[in-house]
Parts: C-alpha cells; structure tokens; sequence
C-alpha cells in the first residue's frame, strides 16, 4: 500500500475494516466478561465488572499513549523525503523505551495496591471480593495489555494492518470460548472470566510479534539519540489519545461514586452495560481514527494537502454512521444490553429503558469529537487535540457529573455525558475546518507551526 500515491477509498476502507475489527475484538474483551458473569452471578458481578472497568481504560491508554505517539511521528517522518532514511526507527524504540517503562510501573502498583484502588474505583464490601476474584489471573500478564495497544498501532503505520487485526482477532477468540469453559463448564465464575482475558492477551502479543520475522517488517530497534526529547515528543502527540482512555476511566469511576450515593446499586447495575455499550461506540470511533491515521500523517509530512482533505471525507462519512447507528439502536432496543449482560430483576428491566435512552444521546457525536483528536494529532495540532480529550474526558463531564445530580436532580445525572458531547463538538468542527483550510496542495510545502 502506498500512502502518498494509492487509491484513497480502497485504501482507507481496507484499513477501516482491520482497525474496526482490531477495535471491536478489544472491546470484546470487557464485554464478553461482563455478560459471561453477569449471567453466572448477577447483577452482583455486573456491577463489580464495572467497578474494574477504570483499569482497562487506564493501561489501555498507556499503550496509546506511546503506540499513537510514536507511530504519528514514525508516518510522518516517513512521508518527509529530506529526512535521513530510517531516522523513524528511532522513535519506534524510544516507543517500546516508554512502554517498558509504563508497564512495569502501573504492574507494580496493581499488584501492591489493588484493593485500595478497587475501592476508589466503587467497590464496596460486597463488589470488592468479586473485583479482586477477576483481577487475580490478569496481575500475572498485566503489561501484555499495553504492549498489545503499542504493537498494534505500529503494525498499521508499517502496512501489516491485517496482522495487527488477527493479533486481536485471535485472543478475542479465546476469550469469547475461553469464558463460557472457564466460568460455566469449569464452574470458576469471575475468576475464570478473568483467566480467559489474560491467556487472551498473551496469544495477542504471541501473534502480533511474529511481524518481525516476517518481509513486510521495516520496524527495527536502534540506538537512539536525545531518547527523553524523542520520549517528550512522543508524549505530546500521543497524549490526547491517551488521556481519551483515562478520561473514560475517571469517568466511570464519578459516575460510579455519584451512581451509589443518589440512585443505588440497581442503577450501577444498569451502568455496567451502558459503558460497556459506550466502550463499543468509542472503539468505533478508534478504528475511523486508526484507518485515517497513517494515510494523513504520511500526507502531511510530504505536504499533500488534497490527499488528507479526501481521507478526511470518509473518515466524516463513517463517523455520521457510526454516531447514528448506535444512538438508534439504543433508543430502539434499550433492555437488549440488560438482558446480554445479567440475568435482570424486574426492577432493574422497568428502570433501565429512561437510563440508557439518556445516556445514548451522547452517542450520535461521541465518533466525531474522538475522531478529531486522531485527525489533530496526524496533522501535528496536539494542542487542539488536548483541548478536545481534555474537555470531554474531564473539565466539562466531570463538572457535570457532580452539578447535575445536585442542582437539577438525581435522574440528571445521566445527561452529563450528552451535553458534554454537544458543546465539544462546536469546538471540534470549528478546529477541523480552520486547520483544513490551511492544509497545502503541494506536496513537500508542509506547513510549519
């Protein structure tokens, strides 16, 4: 595939269905678990399910952190013809630096800390043996899940976006199979919902390593120079979409503690589909993100400004899409989420039709805001990315995550996330549309700020 030369449609849909299948199988994951344990214990072990949520999205996001970072670059500096040939490299092992480095850092705190951060996170007495049960298998592999998201990222700047998407494909596999043996036939319940998801990560990490033996690897590790600037610049690109899967956890984590003191535990229950359904809608919006990305980042650093206007197009389309198809679904099938992830009370099936409805209308815009850090990032605007991740994962959600529920009542609370979307949004496209306009038609004329 040649990025600075091939079709663009075939190309951008090509990368679109690996990076949607890679981003989908992720998120199986979770989901997968989630309605695995919440048919074998209830909406006990739903809510506990929510509870560890937090903790996926924040070793998640140090994976992207330093995948999205480096491979930014990596594209970009491939795409700059006057830049020393395999100078990219570079940043692909100050990448891997980084990652090492986050991965031994968040494994020691998960395995010294873990039951104080679960009760951060909302476990009380009753959901923290569960949560811990679930963690105890994943402490073993824990880095593996962050090396997973860097891996991918660099497999698809280096055209081995297939390999990328089977690495996924083929634990998620596993850990679809792996969760009915180990929970029900083995009878292990939580505890083997968790063993599944780690042996699922490692056949992952085992697949997605073998694109360095194969001919269509060019990632090499070298020795690098000035490794904190390159590990600074890395950051800096890659923080928004970073802070994008922390945000979700500090997210979870309000909605948790405000969930419990205004609305209970049958309304927690109900939560643990919704940010399940919510991951899934996110990861649809990665993968418009992922496919778009190396296609503009290599554009932009060869300045050809008309190619990355054409990627932006599509990449528009699929958020419309994405955004539409999901906020009717769960305008139209609400209980559908509570019946595939707990076995229900008929309480709980009469309060959660108004919840997720609310709640879904964050969905129609969320693929749009999370696609334009993606594009500010390929176009090296990391401030404009940041003000979006920034906005959207903390400053205004988290404002009104805890003024909803006191101002305008309890049952407000789940507006927060649809109204944080809407006055993103306005920001977004405004950003969108002034850093198109000034996007080159030249090839080689990049633009410099």
């Amino acid at each position: 595939m040649d990025f600075l030369n091939g079709k663009i449609k075939p190309m951008y849909f090509k990368y679109l269905s690996a990076a949607f299948g890679s981003a989908m199988i992720t998120s199986i994951y979770s989901i997968v678990d989630m309605a695995m344990v919440g048919q074998y214990q209830g909406p006990s072990g739903t809510a506990a399910l929510a509870v560890v949520a937090p903790v996926w999205n924040i070793i998640y996001s140090l994976g992207l952190l330093m995948g999205i970072g480096g491979s930014v670059i990596f594209s970009t500096k491939r795409g700059k013809k006057s830049d020393k040939p395999g100078d990219e490299n570079q940043y692909f092992t100050v990448a891997v630096i980084g990652s090492i480095i986050l991965s031994l850092a968040a494994w020691v705190i998960v395995l010294v800390a873990d039951q104080p951060i679960l009760q951060f996170f909302g476990a009380d007495e009753t959901l923290l043996p569960f949560a811990r049960e679930y963690m105890e298998p994943i402490k073993f592999v824990f880095p593996l899940f962050l090396f997973n998201q860097m891996l991918a990222a660099f497999l698809r700047n280096d055209k081995n976006p297939g390999l990328a998407t089977l690495g996924v494909l083929s634990g998620g596999i596993f850990n679809i199979f792996g969760d009915y043996i180990f929970v029900f036939t083995f009878d292990m319940g939580i505890y083997g919902a968790g063993l599944a998801t780690a042996i699922g990560s490692a056949i992952s990490f085992v697949v997605m390593i073998t694109h360095f033996f194969s001919r269509k690897n060019s990632l090499a590790l070298e020795r690098p120079t000035a490794v904190w600037k390159k590990l600074r610049e890395i950051s800096v690109t890659g923080f928004s979409t970073f802070f994008i899967d922390v945000a979700m956890g500090i997210l979870t984590v309000l909605f948790n503690r405000q969930i419990m003191k205004y609305l209970g535990a049958n309304a927690l229950a109900i939560y643990g589909p919704i940010i399940n359904v919510s991951t899934f809608v996110q990861c649809c919006a990665y993968s418009v993100g992922q496919a778009s990305q190396p296609i503009i980042s290599t554009n932009y650093g060869a300045g050809n400004g008309k190619r990355i206007r054409e990627t932006l197009r599509y990449a528009l389309y699929t958020t419309a899409f994405f955004g539409i198809f999901w906020t009717v679904l769960s305008f139209a099938c609400p209980n559908l989420y509570i019946r595939i992830f707990m076995e229900p009370t008929a309480e709980i099936l009469a309060m959660a039709p108004a919840i997720i409805r609310c709640y879904a209308l964050s969905f129609l815009l969320l693929p749009l805001n999370i696609f334009s850090t993606y594009y500010f990032q390929a176009i090296l605007k990391p401030k404009a990315a940041f003000v979006v991740s920034v906005s959207r994962g903390l400053v205004i959600s988290g404002i009104l995550i805890l003024l909803l529920p006191v101002t305008a009542g309890a049952d407000m609370l789940w507006f927060a996330m649809p109204i944080t979307e809407l006055l993103v949004m306005f920001y977004a496209v405004s950003r969108i549309r002034t850093y198109t306009k000034r996007l080159p038609n030249t090839p080689l004329a990049v633009e410099r700020s």
